[in-house]
């Protein structure tokens, strides 16, 4: 079978790969971002890094369908950033233990975007095999994380591994309903996530929020961005990192102007909800977290700041 690719429509969820190909102009031929290698650290017992899928292309207009213009470049002015379409980094966290090489998402895949998908050459550029991973977890279904669960020949890239993602969100992508009920702009999602996780078939496990999914990874529920979106606490013996996944989107929009609704969270309302608890919750233990859309390699810790919040980076 041949996997969806998404061509989208007008006022599309996300830009067409026409757009992309194109650029979006000057500002976006410069935003095909290079291939970086891993960032490591030790958290004790676990080693955490990040490798590269590349970065998405999104018009001010996606990420902020409901925020006047005027607000918005104000924002982008105050924080130094160009005003014009975003491309944020794509992130994929990978966990080493003693007897376990972990996968939190997969990437894009060929059939998404032409500046994501890179997440298996930049693995290799990082000495990582895929056929050593022992597992996969999902943080969603969105696909940019999982639509690079297969390769162009419909296999899995990850051929030994165990595949887990949570219940709420495996059943609301595979929702009978769900096709029918969506926009029209977003059922290339459905259809995506569809085919994909028919390909994982029974490799699948399914877990609940404050689970233990594997040994020292503690699901969080961060639900919003979607039905069943999901962060993971993982507990070194040192110190903790979270990976957070899609919760925070942006280092600016999302920690500058939580209350703000963006347009890539499913349920806007609980989104911005679920962005405030978090960042206090962030901000007061000072974890690191590692964020999917975060600058490259993603990792750092959040910090109050001018009644606000600001992202920390390290690497």
């Amino acid at each position: 079978m041949s996997h969806t690719r998404f061509n989208g429509v007008s006022g599309a969820f996300w830009p067409t790969r026409r757009q992309v190909l194109a650029g979006f102009g000057a500002v976006a031929a410069t935003a095909i971002l290079p291939v970086r290698r891993a960032f490591a650290l030790d958290i004790g017992g676990m080693e955490v890094s990040t490798v590269s899928d590349g970065n998405l292309m999104q018009p001010v207009s996606f990420m902020l369908p409901d925020t006047p213009e005027a607000e918005a470049k104000a924002l982008f002015e105050a924080n130094g950033l160009t005003w014009g379409p975003l491309a944020p980094d794509c992130n994929v966290t990978v966990l080493k233990t003693a007897d376990r090489l972990v996968v939190f998402d997969v990437g894009a895949g060929s059939n998404f975007m032409a500046t994501a998908g890179k997440l298996l050459e930049n693995f290799s550029a990082a000495g990582l095999d895929p056929a050593a991973v022992t597992d996969v977890v999902f943080t969603h279904g969105h696909p940019d994380h999982l639509w690079g669960a297969v390769d162009d020949l419909d296999e899995l890239v990850f051929p030994e591994a165990a595949w887990h993602m949570g219940q709420a969100e495996w059943d609301y992508w595979a929702a009978p309903d769900t096709l029918a009920a969506t926009p029209d702009d977003r059922k290339a999602f459905v259809v995506g996530a569809q085919s994909r996780m028919k390909a994982i078939g029974e490799k699948i496990s399914f877990f609940k929020p404050g689970a233990e999914v594997l040994p020292g990874v503690e699901a969080i529920d961060t639900s919003g961005h979607t039905p069943g979106h999901m962060s993971f606490m993982l507990h070194g013996k040192n110190e903790p990192v979270i990976v957070i996944g899609d919760a925070l989107t942006n280092a600016v929009i999302s920690l500058k102007k939580p209350e703000w609704p963006i347009g890539p969270d499913q349920d806007r309302e609980q989104g911005v909800k679920t962005r405030l608890a978090l960042l206090d919750r962030l901000a007061t233990d000072k974890a690191r977290v590692i964020g999917y859309h975060l600058p490259s390699p993603g990792i750092g810790r959040i910090e109050r700041k001018d009644g606000a919040y600001a992202f920390a980076a390290e690497g």
